[in-house]
């Protein structure tokens, strides 16, 4: 009889030794465990123009890069605007660098020998007015061919003042206004194709920062805009777990102190934490805690921020938090200055 309850009583005893160890096993420690779940960061993109999607590069679940583009919008008309205005900012370039550089010496030299020119055909024409008054004197020439060359000798003194301003203008050199005005058009031509050179930057959607692909929304061939997102991605850095800890525990609780986390998925796999971020603020017990003890509990939220480099965590996991009382706070990771703010 002894022999046969004997072993009943030592499998009691096993069985009760390792519920009074699962129950007790974080007593005789100063750690305190909390229980969350993971956040992360979501994003999502949109093209900042209207135009019909000519490319989407990027699959549901794909790891991108910052930078990367992940869409291309259609381009046929953008790239000949963008074209011509280049075009254009060389055309007016060459009309400032013209006025800058002012008159060449040969222009000059050629302006001199036109006024010297002028200056010939005015002298003869001159003595041609003289010589045909003289006739008309003694009867010999018309009165008609008299007014003639006087027509003749003032066209070529008009010609000798239209050479000589010119001559003065081109040793002057050009006005400031103009050069102003010019180079005011110039600035308008260059602001202009710099605005194409954006749109068709735009027309390339690029990854913000390293992310997963949560959700692509949109195809090629669908007309994109500014309201309608293509893409939804959750963010890889940083990644924290979202707890909450009682009144009784906050004064246990403060900024930067180390912390050890666990998932279900991986319970072989610890990561390390640090607190990055103890709500002000007291809030009533979240609806996804259910134990009736809780659902009245006044409770602080708490981020622990954890370092995943072999990403790990999915958004909405749940998680297992060790806080290492023992250790001396660490300094804040960048990650939670950046991430600090409740939301």
């Amino acid at each position: 009889m002894i022999r046969r309850i004997l072993p009943i009583l030592l499998f009691l005893v096993a069985v009760g030794s390792g519920v009074w160890w699962y129950i007790n096993r974080h007593r005789g420690s100063d750690d305190l465990v909390l229980f969350g779940n993971v956040e992360l960061r979501q994003v999502t993109l949109a093209f900042n123009g209207s135009q019909r999607i000519a490319e989407v590069l990027v699959e549901e679940g794909a790891q991108v890069h910052e930078g990367q583009v992940l869409a291309r919008l259609e381009t046929g008309r953008l790239a000949p605007q963008a074209a011509q205005a280049e075009a254009q900012v060389a055309s007016q370039q060459a009309v400032v660098d013209r006025l800058r550089n002012g008159s060449r010496p040969q222009e000059i030299a050629q302006a001199r020998a036109n006024l010297e020119a002028a200056h010939a055909e005015a002298l003869n024409a001159r003595r041609q007015y003289e010589r045909q008054s003289t006739l008309a004197t003694r009867s010999v020439a018309s009165e008609q061919a008299v007014d003639q060359a006087k027509a003749a000798s003032d066209i070529a003194d008009a010609r000798v003042d239209v050479a000589q301003k010119a001559l003065d203008l081109l040793v002057a050199g050009v006005r400031e206004e103009e050069i102003a005005q010019a180079e005011a058009q110039l600035r308008m031509s260059q602001s202009q194709l710099e605005l194409l050179r954006q749109e068709l930057r735009d027309a390339e959607l690029r990854a913000p920062t390293d992310a997963i692909v949560r959700s692509r929304l949109m195809e090629p061939g669908e007309m994109a805009s500014p309201t309608r997102p293509v893409f939804s991605l959750a963010t890889t850095d940083p990644k924290w777990v979202r707890a909450y800890v009682s009144q009784t525990q906050l004064g246990h609780v403060r900024s930067g102190m180390k912390a050890r986390v666990t998932t279900d998925s991986f319970p072989d796999r610890v990561l390390e934490g640090w607190i990055g971020f103890i709500s002000p603020v007291a809030e009533f017990t979240p609806k996804t805690i259910q134990t009736e003890e809780l659902r009245t509990s006044l409770v602080y939220e708490v981020r622990v921020f954890v370092n995943d480099p072999d990403n790990l965590l999915r958004l909405g996991m749940p998680a297992t938090v060790r806080l290492l009382d023992g250790d001396a706070p660490s300094e804040t990771h960048p990650a939670a200055s950046r991430t600090g703010q409740k939301s």
